[in-house]
């Protein structure tokens, strides 16, 4: 057999093999059974070019005519089933095409089909229609609204058009000349990509198949130039020493010259994905330098950025109540400013499982399961969340997960201009980022403790030498302004008596700023003890009952029968009062003070996002909420830092040591607030067990546990 016979008798065998994948589909179309008609039929072309060719008989030749003058009919259908014409707008081109099939089928099989005028004219009715139906499926994408659909569409006419002008010469044997069958393999790529079209509801993926298709045709063509050089130069008389020569430099040279040539052809063909994996790349190498979250957000935000293949990015953390997600920094508009956990449970949940969630993808899965009448459940569920991400709905989920499964920030992505923006690979790249972001936030809090630590240790030189320096002359001072005080040579006039009582004022007030940088500095261990919070919280407002006029409503709502939490009962009830009296100064003269206590179950972040390294069954809050002014963005982020106060006489160490007592106890210290409301700072502590739980209770805790709780009052601080 010649080459043109082996040829047509290949193409025959890998179009059957289409036509074969498609019917064993699962789920079949109309655009399925007509590409399978297409791509059987064009499989018996060629068999019978083959048959003809090997057994000269003239059967063949005509069953060749017949089988070419069907692939138009059926061509045009397909096409027409690919992008169906709106209602109503019926093709004149099929119209056309219908009205000539049966004069040229009897054309085909009349006696005059071997005359070189009809082999002509069937020769200019099949590639003439081929090519008016791919002229008018080129309209189509150009009017198409959908991106999706119009390079879909692009894709098919630019193969189509390549075979049909290589089959055009490849026919050409058909009206007596003769040249080498190049259109007959790119025949069978159109097919394929035909079927790949159809197989593949991801336009990205279909480009990715024949991208890979392409890399795979040039690195064969490097490798087998590589044979060619040693047979050319060496010789065919060492053919033997000449194979193991060309595979020892293939082995060698195919890992670098593979990366080689598939980095020249993305960056050539599939120019936006090259310039997705260098944006990735780039962040990737940004994020290894970074420790500040708010420098981690800026650096992804720069990298994507450069991309063109995101309209919208948005990287969002979890605050520190666990409640929601707070946004951090956004490319594009739309992107909600806060995100609560409950209303994306559905996400979450799956994003424990996997890496990341293509909202899109689903939200088709569950299109086409309700038409099934076969609902997933699951799948509805995510779609449905995700509506409170705005504009953002559509895009690509990669959650972020602290140590565990927990999730602690969502970085989404999206691509509005087209469906289906990224391939797998790409959202395999992706997610890349995820784990990139966890390490940076771990290597955060780590960095936020190593900064506590050396100021913990800063300030305990600092309080060491204020207990010398300033403690001692602070004491003399206090003496020699009590001893003219009173009065010891005689009266002292009135104004010299204020100023020695502003004297010893402040004089008391230095040495409680001293005892509290003590205190932060260097806390007592206390006496830890299982303790009934509901206990500590009333005998709390029993110390503070002589501070209450008529201004200031304070209520309760106590949670009964409570676990226990271990902490010592006076640092607790430091750690109230502070709150308390906090409270009642936001308020200033009217109000409403709350003090609540719940259980809460589940994990928690502590503030600043430091790690708490403990993860128990359960937890006790103690709520502390007001109905003052609230907290500004600028202030809240200094609400624990050592000396830092909004109060003219405050020492700014109040809220800074509760948060140690807290924190020493496991715990930590949670602050919701919004300006012109008020603010709630929660205190959660770990419980050690069941409020049935008999343990040994402190006196005075008995005592304070059986006095009745504090009525609502009117207090003032």
């Amino acid at each position: 057999m010649d080459l043109r016979t082996r040829t047509t008798l290949l193409c025959a065998v890998f179009a059957i093999a289409i036509t074969v994948s498609i019917l064993l589909r699962s789920r079949k179309r109309k655009v399925h059974f007509l590409l399978s008609a297409f791509a059987a039929n064009m499989a018996l072309w060629y068999l019978a070019q083959w048959l003809h060719w090997f057994f000269q008989a003239e059967i063949w030749f005509r069953l060749t005519a017949v089988f070419a003058v069907l692939l138009p009919q059926l061509a045009l259908q397909l096409f027409a089933a690919i992008s169906p014409r709106p209602a109503g707008q019926p093709s004149r081109l099929l119209r056309t095409a219908s009205g000539l099939a049966v004069p040229m089928l009897v054309l085909a099989l009349s006696p005059y089909q071997a005359k070189p005028l009809a082999r002509g004219v069937i020769f200019v009715y099949v590639f003439g229609l081929v090519a008016a139906g791919l002229a008018e499926l080129y309209l189509r994408a150009r009017s198409s609204p959908s991106r999706a659909v119009k390079d879909r569409l692009n894709l098919l006419v630019v193969v189509g058009a390549l075979a049909l002008v290589f089959t055009v010469f490849d026919f050409l044997w058909y009206i007596g000349a003769e040249v080498p069958p190049v259109g007959a393999v790119l025949s069978v790529v159109f097919l394929f990509a035909l079927a790949e079209s159809m197989r593949r509801e991801r336009l990205i993926d279909l480009y990715e198949m024949i991208g890979r298709l392409v890399v795979s045709t040039a690195l064969a063509f490097c490798l087998a130039g590589i044979f060619y050089a040693f047979v050319t130069y060496v010789g065919f008389e060492t053919m033997y020493l000449n194979a193991v020569l060309a595979a020892i430099a293939i082995l060698v040279l195919f890992e670098p010259l593979r990366t080689k040539v598939e980095e020249k052809i993305h960056a050539i063909i599939f120019r936006q994905r090259h310039d997705l994996e260098l944006a990735v790349r780039d962040a990737q190498q940004r994020l290894v330098h970074v420790l500040e979250l708010d420098e981690m957000g800026e650096a992804i935000m720069t990298a994507l950025g450069r991309s063109r293949r995101l309209t919208s990015v948005a990287l969002y953390l979890m605050v520190p109540d666990g409640n929601e997600f707070a946004l951090r920094r956004a490319i594009g508009e739309g992107a909600p400013a806060r995100i609560e956990v409950a209303t994306l449970r559905p996400i979450l949940e799956c994003l424990r499982k996997v890496p990341s969630v293509v909202i899109e993808t689903l939200a088709r899965e569950a299109a086409e399961a309700r038409s099934r009448e076969e609902p997933n459940a699951e799948a509805d569920a995510i779609v449905t969340a995700s509506r409170v991400l705005g504009r953002l709905q559509s895009g690509v989920v990669l959650g972020i997960k602290a140590t565990g499964d927990e999730i602690v920030g969502l970085l989404i992505l999206q691509d509005e201009r087209v469906a289906d923006a990224f391939s797998a690979d790409e959202i395999a790249l992706l997610e890349v980022l995820a784990p990139l972001v966890s390490v940076v936030i771990e290597n955060s809090r780590t960095y936020a403790r190593m900064k506590e630590r050396d100021r913990l240790a800063a300030l305990g030189q600092m309080a060491a030498g204020l207990a010398h320096e300033i403690k001692n002359p602070l004491g003399s001072i206090k003496g020699a302004a009590q001893l003219l005080l009173d009065g010891t040579d005689g009266p002292l006039p009135p104004t010299s008596r204020d100023f020695l009582d502003i004297i010893i004022e402040e004089v008391d007030r230095l040495d409680r700023v001293v005892g509290s940088a003590l205190d932060y500095a260097r806390p007592r261990e206390g006496d830890p003890v299982p303790l009934d919070v509901n206990a500590v919280v009333r005998r709390t407002m029993q110390i503070l009952g002589p501070a209450a006029t008529t201004a200031v409503q304070i209520d309760f709502a106590l949670e009964e029968e409570l676990p226990r939490v271990r902490v010592d009962a006076e640092q607790l009830r430091q750690v109230l009062m502070n709150l308390v009296y906090n409270g009642l100064h936001a308020m200033g003269s009217r109000g409403t003070l709350t003090i609540s206590t719940r259980r809460r179950r589940g994990a928690i972040v502590g503030w600043h996002g430091l790690d708490l390294g403990t993860d128990p069954a359960s937890w006790v809050e103690i709520s502390v909420k007001d109905t003052g002014q609230g907290i500004s963005p600028k202030i809240l982020n200094n609400l624990f830092v050592p000396f830092f106060s909004t109060k003219s006489k405050g020492t700014g160490l109040g809220l800074a040591i509760s948060q140690r007592i807290v924190q020493a106890a496991g715990g930590s210290i949670e602050v919701t607030t919004q300006e012109g409301t008020g603010s709630t700072f929660t205190v959660v502590l770990p419980a050690v067990g069941s409020a049935q739980q008999q343990e040994p209770v402190p006196a005075s805790e008995s005592q304070a546990r059986d006095a009745p709780a504090p009525e609502p009052r009117s207090a003032t601080h």
